[in-house]
């Protein structure tokens, strides 16, 4: 029998060392930037704005720190696991979801004896809402996925879950989660391979199986784009033939952000700023006629397009999502 795949003790050091914790085998949480910020009632997260999500409530977490790309805008660690496929241990949901919100909380600790912290919200944030599961890795390829969304979902926590798309079969067999994400960073099979640097040969085949997936979701998916100045903002047609192909609800511009590993392989020039992403999200809107540009995020430097049957109308209703019984839980 093959021997399950192991969190190096130097890795686990150099994430704890960025500010992660780990959980168990294969899972890790850290603090988003925008939950700080938002403690401290600094700002909140383009999350807030678009979709009503409460920043100082909001767990950022993976259950999975392997991925098949080596995306070259990620600020995740060179060092960071690669796979193809599952190798880990599998860890249990339950398990994974207790920890992370209990090492989320240890996390915030510190905000409670801050005096930039406003107390009202650090007592708030004692009861997460939300999780993203888009921290570093491919979340996707946890094998118990379904049941670690159930469990978030038992607690009352709304959940976004983000894929590269490598992944098909788990995304068709994907049961309901509160909104999905496909990251589409390029406009065709040259440029992805050279933004992407995938372990897959068929990864293009892969991507293009997995939006039709999404196309048959029955509920909220976003198409997440990453532009990266002079590598990836051209062909705005060929974007939106994958959009359309998907059939997304919900389509995020977001610039490039220079942080992290990333540094060590673009320079701060190949940030296209708010004013690129305005225009490439201009020249996008131009090829699909059933969207339209509904809001912006200008600290996150972000544009959102949504479908016109929400009538610029894209908050997520909260009551109505856990207003079903436990039997029919989302």
């Amino acid at each position: 029998m093959a021997r399950k795949k192991q969190l190096t003790s130097a890795y686990k050091k150099k994430l704890e060392h960025q500010q992660y914790r780990t959980i168990g085998t294969h899972s890790a949480v850290k603090v988003c930037g925008w939950t700080k910020q938002s403690l401290r009632g600094a700002g909140e997260c383009y999350k807030k704005k678009f979709y009503g999500i409460k920043t100082h409530k909001c767990l950022q977490m993976t259950c999975n720190l392997s991925c098949a790309n080596r995306c070259i805008f990620c600020w995740r660690d060179d060092k960071g696991p690669v796979e193809k496929e599952w190798e880990w241990q599998t860890d249990e949901p339950e398990e994974i979801a207790e920890k992370a919100i209990e090492e989320h909380l240890k996390l915030l600790i510190g905000f409670a004896g801050s005096d930039t912290a406003k107390k009202k919200k650090v007592d708030e944030s004692k009861k997460v809402e939300h999780v993203a599961l888009s921290l570093i890795g491919e979340p996707i390829q946890y094998p118990k996925i379904n049941e670690l969304v159930k469990e978030f979902h038992k607690r009352k926590i709304s959940t976004f879950v983000v894929t590269n798309g490598q992944y098909p079969k788990a995304i068709k067999n994907l049961k309901k989660v509160t909104q999905l994400y496909l990251s589409i960073d390029a406009p065709n099979r040259e440029t992805a391979k050279i933004i992407g640097v995938p372990l897959f040969k068929d990864h293009w085949k892969r991507f293009n199986r997995s939006l039709e997936e999404i196309a048959k979701k029955k509920y909220r998916t976003a198409a997440r784009i990453t532009i990266v100045h002079g590598i990836n903002d051209f062909e705005p047609g060929e974007y939106a033939n994958l959009v359309k192909k998907g059939k997304f609800d919900f389509v995020e511009v977001k610039d490039y952000v220079h942080v992290g590993a990333s540094r060590k392989r673009l320079k701060k020039e190949n940030m296209a700023l708010m004013k690129g992403i305005r225009k490439f999200s201009k020249e996008l809107a131009a090829y699909l006629p059933d969207y339209e540009i509904v809001s912006e995020h200008r600290p996150s430097k972000v544009v959102l397009l949504a479908k016109k049957k929400f009538k610029g109308n894209t908050k997520i209703d909260f009551k109505k999502l856990f207003s079903a019984s436990k039997s029919r839980a989302p």
